[in-house]
């Protein structure tokens, strides 16, 4: 691995001392896994094995633009939990298609599976994309139950999809939530490469960034890798920590040895960490709810 900038101790003052090539490997995934190549390979074909194995409910759309679509990867009983799972690429990059391996291991278990995609920048920005997942849960409250999936829903994602579940955990059909890796500060990614497509306003930092953000308080578990680029693992930390001062539930979920890509594998069977984690924070979520009744 290539060793990132190390942001964990202060990150500001950090940040402010790098150069802009420091910068932008702060938050490059693919430099920062040496293997990242041959990953991305494998798992591209194992979720085009398994969307091809599960044909059923694919491309079906929630809003009129050409990437407003789920796969749907309904279970035996619509009551069943459903997972959504928005995929990552910094908010760039990557659609739902190359990500149906990680239904697997939630289908394993009994679950439904929605995998959202949604419009790429610069064609969409930031406000918009976000904007959309909460058009995508609207559909799927209103249209899941004619699709076989009418359980309650874990909002999960990765990386950016990270960032989309802490976004729109509040939305109205989120039971609770599984934020992989996510990225939850937008500073920082304003000062580097990503932000040629993204072109993010200081409003949109300001409000689109969940660390600045009050807290909801819908449980909320939080993944992140232990090889992960310090700058992942700090806003998973911060994020945590955050949520715990102000008395908000989930677990902190760090996974030994996994790096960006590989943290991944723990959704693609029932015993996976991220499938266990998904059970988890849904149990506890459906608890409280008892409580308050």
């Amino acid at each position: 691995m290539i060793e990132a900038p190390d942001m964990a101790r202060a990150p500001q003052e950090v940040w402010d001392t790098l150069s802009q090539a420091d910068r932008d490997r702060a938050y490059n995934n693919n430099l920062a896994v040496q293997n990242s190549a041959e990953l991305i390979r494998e798992r591209d074909a194992l979720s085009a094995e398994w969307r091809a194995g599960h044909p059923a409910a694919l491309d079906v759309p929630y809003g009129p633009k050409p990437r407003q679509a789920f796969d749907l990867y309904p279970a035996s009983d619509p009551a069943a939990p459903c997972l959504v799972f928005i995929h990552g690429g910094y908010w760039q990059k990557n659609s739902r298609e190359v990500f149906a391996a990680y239904a697997e291991g939630a289908a394993a278990i009994g679950w439904s599976v929605a995998m959202p995609s949604h419009t790429l920048a610069p064609d969409a920005t930031l406000t918009e994309i976000v904007a959309e997942i909460g058009d995508a849960l609207d559909w799927l409250t209103r249209e899941g139950p004619q699709h076989g999936i009418a359980g309650p829903i874990v909002l999960s994602g990765w990386s950016a999809g990270g960032h989309l579940v802490a976004m729109t955990l509040n939305h109205s059909a989120v039971t609770a939530g599984l934020a992989v890796s996510g990225v939850y500060e937008l500073a920082p990614i304003r000062d580097t490469f990503l932000n040629g497509a993204l072109n993010l306003t200081d409003e949109e930092v300001a409000t689109l960034s969940p660390l600045r953000l009050p807290v909801v308080q819908k449980p909320l578990a939080i993944a992140y890798g232990e090889a992960e680029v310090p700058a992942l693992a700090h806003d998973s930390r911060a994020l945590h920590a955050l949520r715990a001062e102000a008395g908000a539930p989930g677990a902190l979920i760090p996974i030994p040895g996994a790096d960006h890509f590989t943290i991944l594998d723990e959704l693609r069977s029932a015993e996976g960490a991220l499938v266990q984690a998904a059970q988890d924070v849904l149990a506890l979520a459906l608890d409280l709810k008892k409580g308050e009744s």
